[in-house]
C-alpha cells in the first residue's frame, strides 16, 4: 500500500504545466509536493493522509487549468488559488505534526 502511495506522490510531483501565467502558484505547488514526499520518505505521514493532501493538490491543479482556460488569469482567481494553497499548507503541517506515523 506504501509504495502504490509513494508512486501516487511521485506521479503528481511530475505533473506540471509549462506554460504558466502564474509561477507563484506553480512554485509553491511544487514546494508543496517536495513537502508531501518528504514526509512519506520520513513516515511523518500515514498512506491515508497521503491521499488526501494528493487529492487536495490536484484540485488545486483543477482550478488552476479552469483559471487558465480562457487565457487570463484574473486577480480573483488567483487569490482563490493562493487560499487553496494556504489552507492545502495548513493541511500538510498539521498532518505531518500529528505524530501518526505509517
Amino acid at each position: 500500500m506504501n509504495v502504490k502511495v509513494l508512486f501516487l506522490v511521485i506521479g503528481f510531483a511530475f505533473s506540471g504545466i509549462a506554460y504558466s501565467q502564474t509561477p507563484k502558484v506553480d512554485k509553491r505547488q511544487n514546494k508543496q509536493r517536495t513537502r508531501i514526499v518528504n514526509g512519506v520518505k520520513s513516515g511523518e505521514l500515514t498512506a491515508k493522509e497521503t491521499k488526501q493532501l494528493a487529492q487536495q493538490q490536484s484540485n488545486i491543479r483543477k482550478m488552476e487549468r479552469k483559471a487558465k482556460r480562457d487565457g487570463v488569469v484574473t486577480k480573483k482567481e488567483k487569490v482563490k488559488l493562493q487560499k487553496a494553497q494556504n489552507k492545502a499548507s495548513r493541511n500538510i503541517k498539521r498532518k505531518k505534526n500529528n505524530n501518526r506515523s505509517r
